[in-house]
């Protein structure tokens, strides 16, 4: 299994960032993809998943704001963030399966400041 995020930045409180996963190594189309991510000091938290079979889910937190959402021709998960808050700043993992059992990329950084 390999996953490599791409798309973090720095930017300002009510920005936009689209996040990508690049998947390989097994059979993305029919897997539960999610995304986590870990704030400084924080334990690792789900922030939004994807059952490959048209249901997302989504942490109560970024409901509304972030949308998951895949390709599976390119094996690609994506992750949309609309409104950012300075509290949405953390590394975003994408990750197999739901909650925070799977497996995990090395993550992009998410930073929110003015």
């Amino acid at each position: 299994v390999q996953l490599v995020e791409s798309g973090g930045d720095s930017v300002q409180p009510g920005g936009s960032l689209r996040l990508s996963c690049a998947a390989s190594g097994f059979p993305f189309g029919t897997y539960y993809m999610s995304w986590g991510r870990q704030a400084p000091g924080n334990q690792r938290e789900w922030v939004a998943g994807d059952n490959a079979r048209g249901r997302t889910d989504y942490a109560d937190s970024v409901k509304g704001r972030f949308t998951i959402s895949r390709d599976n021709n390119k094996n690609i998960l994506y992750l949309q963030m609309n409104s950012l808050k300075p509290e949405d700043t953390a590394v975003y993992y994408c990750k197999t399966g739901s909650g925070l059992s799977g497996n995990w990329g090395q993550g992009t950084q998410v930073t929110v400041s003015p």
